[in-house]
């Protein structure tokens, strides 16, 4: 933390922009890369000190370093009674996924939610702690999220006002039972009314997790390949489409989730949830607990890190992929209105629709991993001019993106423009004010310090 502190003393007296990274995996929005030349990276994966984790209040505090790997490789050395959330691929940094407002698939899964307590180096070389960690010698750092005053943490969440050193994140108690729970649906139609069934159960915690319903190209994607099915050019066709359900088993729809806690109220709820999606025609369950062999994806509502969701990238050859990530309430006329609207325009450009909803408390994220071939020019044209185009259409739906590739910060950005963008000059205000110099990560997120607003929409 000492050295951080140095670096942005130096940084500022000689006026070097600084791109801090955690371990710079967040590869599907840009990875590691900065948002403008002449910056300097700073890369922290070698502060990885996992510094506590107490069983009895359930949370852990970690440098930027620490992997989800590392802290459940932690917890399981030590035998202790606690689970992890965890996003889809676990070789991420606990600290970066958390300040990137990632999500993972256990009950504990908004991992901003969930976490409690920061240390940050401010643009100028001082040290600062939010919530209860403003007082010296508290014992409540990582228990009580607000302290006194105003409450700062979210202002360095998707944001380039400082370098988080430490944080604190509550983990979820070992659970007596866990059922990971999949329903698969036959129809494209039937998306609506999946949607329309889930929302009160997940709104009344029925569903207490993240759940996910996965198109039929990504269940297939997680078991096979593209060619498997289909070798030619475009999108994959509704006939190909169709045999690839057929032979590998699964729906056009596929909804996972999962149940934790007591065994009878585990197959209680389970028998409760099964009741429910049944009023779907042709709806087929499947249930699965530890010790069976449980899919990776299984294993992530387990909360048990893996790296089994890049096994999808081989379903096309050398591909590399953007994620597309528009919000919509939970609504099933919603969800039918931003799939029409994604996979129509990812046809017509020659893409498959690669997409699943995540049903949060009240919201879906609905996640278009745009894949491509990164060898071939025309299709990375094709790709990029696709997601400008969702971009603008979805913002001129009301839909905005929770998340973007470094590519597209400026125009996300540009998209939250209530009241003549007073959201933007707001965070600008604020950069300008507490990093005058403009040295940490300029351009992250669209926010631009004075000194180098005219490198706005130049990437």
């Amino acid at each position: 933390m000492e050295q951080v502190q140095a670096i942005v003393r130096i940084a500022n007296q000689h006026g070097v922009p600084l791109w801090p990274i955690s371990t710079g995996r967040n590869l599907a929005y840009g990875g590691a890369a900065p948002r403008m030349d002449g910056t300097v990276m700073l890369d922290l994966k070698r502060m990885n000190r996992i510094i506590e984790v107490n069983d009895k209040y359930c949370y852990a505090l970690v440098e930027p370093g620490v992997t989800y790997f590392d802290l459940y490789q932690h917890i399981q050395d030590n035998d202790l009674p606690l689970w992890l959330s965890v996003p889809a691929p676990g070789w991420g940094s606990v600290l970066g996924n958390t300040l990137e407002r990632g999500v993972g698939y256990t009950p504990y899964g908004d991992h901003f939610g969930m976490q409690c307590g920061m240390e940050i180096v401010l643009p100028t070389g001082e040290l600062m702690r939010t919530g209860m960690g403003a007082m010296p010698g508290s014992e409540s750092w990582q228990l009580f999220k607000y302290g006194f005053g105003p409450s700062f943490d979210g202002m360095f969440t998707q944001s380039n006002y400082g370098i988080v050193t430490k944080l604190g994140t509550w983990l979820m108690p070992a659970p007596e039972d866990f059922l990971s729970c999949s329903v698969y649906f036959e129809n494209e139609e039937d998306l609506e009314q999946i949607v329309e069934v889930m929302r009160p159960l997940k709104i009344a915690l029925a569903i207490p997790n993240a759940a996910t319903i996965y198109s039929a190209v990504v269940k297939a994607a997680s078991m096979a390949v593209r060619a498997d099915f289909f070798q030619g050019e475009g999108a994959m066709p509704r006939d190909a489409l169709r045999r690839m359900i057929s032979e590998l088993g699964i729906g056009f729809w596929n909804l996972s989730f999962a149940l934790y806690g007591p065994t009878a109220v585990v197959e209680g709820q389970w028998a409760m949830l099964q009741q429910a999606f049944g009023q779907i025609a042709g709806a087929r369950f499947e249930a699965k607990r530890l010790g069976d062999d449980l899919h990776y994806r299984d294993l992530l509502q387990a909360g048990i890190p893996n790296m089994g969701e890049f096994n999808t990238l081989n379903w096309i050859p050398n591909s590399v992929h953007m994620d597309f990530s528009p919000i919509s309430a939970l609504d099933g006329a919603q969800a039918v209105k931003q799939y029409q609207m994604i996979s129509e325009r990812a046809n017509r450009s020659g893409f498959d629709y690669f997409g699943a909803f995540i049903a949060g408390w009240r919201e879906m994220h609905h996640i278009f991993a745009l894949g491509f071939n990164k060898y071939n020019e025309d299709e990375k044209s094709r790709a990029r001019a696709l997601f400008e185009d969702l971009i603008s259409s979805a913002a001129a739906e009301g839909y905005g993106e929770y998340r973007t590739h470094l590519a597209f910060m400026d125009q996300v950005a540009a998209t939250y423009n209530f009241n003549d963008n007073a959201s933007l000059q707001f965070s600008e205000k604020i950069k300008n004010a507490i990093d005058p110099n403009g040295i940490i990560a300029p351009g992250k997120q669209g926010i631009w310090p004075a000194r180098f607003a005219s490198r706005r929409g130049t990437l």
